[in-house]
């Protein structure tokens, strides 16, 4: 009898085992990835998850959403981070934030990654690359790329002046003639307009007048020559993206420096897509957009590696491009019918995206910008003169 009842227990033990066993295989228990990014308004960040998780069993990415206030969720993250929490694995950040957050020892470069793995930084969008590079290391990989554009009338300016501006093979003094010369043409009432109040787009501005801050004076002298001219708004000094593309997409101005996004406020604008042109501006394109890093306290390094490896690379750049319509920052996309963009048609989108440029670099990236802008702005309007504002700009980036 004992017997019996021993080997039945020994048959129940071992059926709960084998039971136990095989809830925990079908159990998902798998390595968890937070992923910290802001909500989207289309459907490409849950598909890019949803696609990844699904692509291997090692690691489940949750999506953390962050608020859609960059200067919140910048905040959000320096609170979290500065206080040394995992709560993080991936992090995404605003491009002028990887100087900041790389030199508080928040995020883990990624140099050994992307040898290991056979990754070189020309596979991706060189703007992107330069904005999340600090003293010599890389730290972040692009989650999509923004840049400044100048766009057009191609049914005012000629072929020849249009071919000449595709390419991105011209100066700020030509801009400058062609403005002038077609400004009243179709009813325009500006040559070109750009945003020049003292705000960050001014920053974006000066970075593209001066090549990247490499020539500050000229670029300044240039950037006043634009603004005291008789084909700029007479308000130039409160344009912001706004009045930027309230400007063009009705028909008033030849010539606007502005973001990709302009292009699809087309649609239902005066101006229609088949009237205007793309082309890069003359000393680069200041690149915007966000970047992918790893919390230098993440407890799940590895895997948050493999989620930013997939979102950066052909697969995730392509499911970003096609289901929310951001630029890739993946280059062999730039040319790959099967993103979909109408925008990457453009040969001077193209272009422009293989000469970005990025904003100062800088632990204290925010008085940077803010020194900038006022000294800048001032300048712009007559209340300082060039040698003090180029002085006091140069003493901020040392």
């Amino acid at each position: 009898m004992k017997k019996r009842v021993s080997l039945l227990l020994a048959i129940v033990m071992v059926f709960m085992a084998f039971c136990g066993f095989g809830m925990s295989v079908n159990a998902d228990t798998r390595t968890v990835i937070k992923f910290a990014a802001q909500d989207d308004s289309t459907p490409a960040t849950q598909v890019l998850i949803d696609e990844f998780n699904k692509s291997q069993n090692k690691y489940k990415v949750e999506w953390v959403k962050m608020t859609n206030d960059s200067g919140q969720m910048h905040d959000q993250l320096m609170t979290s981070l500065s206080s040394g929490s995992s709560e993080y694995d991936v992090i995404s950040m605003d491009v002028v934030w990887a100087g900041e957050f790389a030199a508080a020892g928040f995020i883990s470069p990624i140099d050994m990654n992307m040898y290991k793995d056979g990754l070189q930084k020309n596979l991706y969008n060189a703007g992107s690359m330069t904005a999340g590079s600090y003293m010599g290391k890389q730290y972040t990989l692009p989650y999509f790329p923004d840049l400044g554009l100048l766009f057009f009338r191609s049914d005012i300016v000629s072929a020849t002046d249009a071919a000449k501006l595709v390419t991105g093979n011209y100066t700020y003094d030509d801009l400058y003639n062609m403005a002038k010369s077609y400004k009243g043409k179709r009813g325009t009432t500006d040559g070109f307009v750009f945003q020049a109040k003292q705000y960050e787009g001014l920053t974006c501005n000066v970075t593209e007048f001066t090549g990247g801050l490499t020539d500050l004076k000229a670029g300044l002298e240039t950037m006043k020559k634009f603004v005291t001219s008789d084909f700029v708004p007479k308000d130039i000094l409160n344009y912001t993206e706004a009045e930027t593309h309230n400007s063009f997409i009705n028909g008033k101005s030849v010539f606007a420096r502005n973001w990709p996004y302009q292009y699809g406020m087309l649609a239902d604008a005066p101006v229609k897509t088949y009237q205007v042109g793309i082309a890069p501006l003359p000393k680069g394109s200041t690149v915007g957009g966000w970047l992918l890093g790893i919390n230098k306290n993440s407890k799940n390094a590895e895997g948050a590696w493999e989620f930013i490896k997939y979102t950066s690379g052909w697969t995730g750049q392509m499911i970003m491009s096609r289901k929310g319509a951001y630029l890739p920052g993946y280059n062999y996309l730039l040319t790959d019918e099967r993103v979909e963009n109408p925008l990457l048609s453009y040969e001077g989108l193209q272009n422009a995206m293989k000469a970005t440029i990025s904003r100062p670099i800088s632990a204290s990236y925010s008085k940077v910008s803010d020194t900038i802008q006022v000294n800048v702005h001032k300048y712009l309007s007559g209340g300082q003169d060039l040698n003090t504002t180029v002085t006091n700009i140069n003493n901020a980036l040392k």
